[in-house]
């Protein structure tokens, strides 16, 4: 990448992250008038997802659902409510939360009744499980979900992630962005053959591919320069719960859009991956 292209970039990652804190900050003033903005689940203990609780298929959505720091049912999410739960679950920044928020109102579902008010607040509410709607969150090529022409794009499916982990072999104790990017590679090549009946990505889904692999390195890893610990990765994939026991810590510091887009684009600057077998 040439240094002009590098500068245009960088300036690009601040003019989003500025206005999206703009927004963030104005729906956050508006939670704290409505009551929002209070934890309403003090027990952040895992619980298994009951019968008629929404899930999607991200699996750091689920298992912040799993926690309690979203609402445990999955329904009726708000922007405030997703804000705020990814706050307090990782610590994201509400400019962070917004790249995901803004895009999961677009797969919304909810209706409202009765009061105006009600009208409104489901304009900026969205199931967990509205985000199954192909081509909005979720798009072909996950690294642990099958692609939406296998009939299921959104449970857990353990030969895709097996077949991912191989790229990373067994002995590495942290995920360095160039594997974290030579896994997500190896799945978007591998994709005709593991989904035969139809795998297509848009450039947005690669995107927005390169985005999610970029939050795990950051919230599992060290700042902007990758090493996310593997076994803390794994058990978000796997189980859907937070690695507290693992020895996984809240980070201190909010975790920003722009880190994030940084991560992105490093992610995105590393070439193909070798073939693992």
């Amino acid at each position: 990448m040439s240094s002009s292209n590098i500068t245009s970039t960088t300036l690009g990652i601040k003019v989003l992250s500025f206005l999206t804190s703009i927004l963030a900050g104005g729906i956050e003033a508006y939670a704290k008038l409505t009551g929002q903005s209070e934890d309403k689940e003090e027990d952040h203990t895992w619980q298994k997802p009951g019968p008629g609780d929404r899930r999607s298929p991200c699996p750091m959505l689920n298992t912040l659902a799993n926690h309690g720091y979203l609402p445990r049912s999955g329904a009726d999410v708000s922007l405030a409510a997703l804000m705020q739960g990814l706050k307090r679950g990782i610590n994201l920044a509400p400019d962070a939360t917004l790249i995901v928020g803004l895009k999961a109102l677009q797969a919304s579902t909810t209706t409202g009744s009765g009061s105006w008010q009600s009208w409104v607040s489901s304009w900026v509410t969205f199931h967990l499980d509205d985000l199954n709607k192909h081509g909005v969150i979720e798009h072909d090529g996950s690294l642990s979900r099958r692609d939406v022409a296998t009939g299921d794009n959104h449970s857990f499916a353990p030969e895709i992630w097996a077949a991912v982990l191989k790229v990373l072999g067994d002995d590495d104790e942290r995920i360095s962005i160039e594997k974290a990017a030579h896994m997500r590679g190896f799945r978007i090549a591998e994709g005709p053959r593991m989904s035969p009946g139809g795998f297509s990505m848009s450039r947005e889904d690669l995107r927005s591919s390169a985005i999610e692999t970029a939050a795990y390195l950051r919230v599992f890893g060290r700042g902007t320069e990758g090493g996310a610990e593997t076994r803390w990765v794994r058990v978000m994939f796997e189980e859907e719960r937070l690695p507290i026991e693992e020895g996984f810590k809240r980070s201190d510091k909010p975790l920003t859009a722009a880190e994030i887009l940084e991560l992105q684009r490093k992610v995105e600057a590393v070439g193909a991956a070798p073939d693992p077998k």
